[in-house]
């Protein structure tokens, strides 16, 4: 699983004109499934997702969590993430794993994260043409992999 965490002062997802969630404070999880993850790469980056120190202290150092500042998650399934530019400018997507996999592994990730924080977790809809809005703080921006655990 790959994903792509900003920190955000805002955040909203809108299907058909229509909102399906937004956030203040919190952060914005754009998430690609490849063929080859499991539900133990959706823990692994749960765990990291929740307990990463990306927001201010007092001091204005990043020494905080999701949970420690109480903030709000957006969970967005992209397969793009996933896109191979090696060969030409078409990208290809064959890494990215089929909705028969994907989807219950995006559905896992979110009941994971909602397990652990605690609270429910708002997502965009998987499959669906999402105009995605942010305003990105700091900026702030996490790229993690789970098949590449740096």
């Amino acid at each position: 699983m790959r994903v792509v965490i900003q920190r955000v002062a805002e955040a909203s997802v809108t299907i058909d004109q229509q909102c399906v969630a937004q956030i203040g404070c919190g952060l914005l999880v754009l998430v690609g499934i490849e063929e080859i993850d499991q539900i133990e790469d959706a823990k692994w980056l749960s765990s990291k997702i929740l307990n990463l120190r990306i927001f201010n202290d007092e001091l204005g150092v990043m020494n905080k969590s999701i949970r420690d500042i109480e903030g709000d998650l957006i969970v967005v399934s992209q397969f793009t993430l996933h896109a191979a530019t090696k060969k030409g400018n078409r990208p290809s997507y064959i890494k990215a794993a089929k909705p028969d996999i994907a989807i219950p592994l995006y559905q896992a990730f979110v009941a994971v994260l909602e397990q652990e924080l605690g609270r429910p977790v708002q997502t965009g809809r998987f499959g669906a043409d999402m105009k995605v809005a942010l305003c990105n703080d700091g900026p702030v921006t996490i790229l993690m992999d789970s098949q590449n655990k740096e």
